[in-house]
């Protein structure tokens, strides 16, 4: 059987967040990138890179966090791609699973690690939700601002009430029909 190909997964939790620190230097021949959480398993390209990987091949992680946050997700994903015959690294461990054979200490690590960052993504989430609470009781305004001011708003229900076009009324505000129709439904 020849070489399998050299497979890369990266996943960071937003779309603004840089991928290039992950897996610089390693070569491979395929890369596959989230930009979304890790909660659960359901992510566009590891879906894509789970449909595409073959017996021989290698994925390589950047670390057990960037695969999976939940222990249940880590240690399922692992067994379903050493089961098919294909090789995990994760590279900042220095783990590696195969389906040959399961070297029980790399099995312990994985767990505990996988654990340590389910861990991790409760305790941000809690901090987060501490957060947002006193700002709240502070009177912080929390998430994003309103495209149009109060005025604003009522200009544009006045004009929707005279029969104005919803499409070039959004136009003309500069904001999408969803929040011309939310603006509107508010009143």
């Amino acid at each position: 059987m020849s070489k399998g190909q050299t497979v890369g997964y990266v996943r960071v939790s937003s779309v603004g967040q840089n991928t290039v620190r992950q897996l610089d230097g390693i070569e491979l021949d395929k890369v596959f990138t989230d930009k979304c959480s890790g909660g659960d398993t359901n992510r566009p390209a590891l879906q894509a890179m789970l449909s595409h990987v073959r017996e021989g091949d290698t994925v390589v992680v950047h670390e057990i966090s960037r695969l999976a946050r939940n222990t249940a997700d880590l240690l399922a994903l692992v067994q379903q791609l050493t089961g098919k015959g294909v090789t995990i690294k994760f590279h900042k461990e220095q783990l590696t699973f195969t389906g040959d054979k399961e070297n029980p200490m790399n099995k312990m690590l994985l767990t505990m690690l996988g654990a340590v960052s389910a861990f991790e993504l409760a305790m941000i989430n809690e901090r987060r939700a501490e957060g947002q609470a006193k700002a709240r009781a502070a009177g912080k305004h929390m998430g994003r601002s309103a495209k149009l001011d109060k005025d604003m708003q009522e200009k544009l229900r006045k004009e929707a009430a005279d029969g104005a076009s919803k499409t070039k009324l959004a136009e003309d505000y500069g904001i999408s029909r969803a929040t011309l129709y939310a603006i509107l439904k508010a009143a």
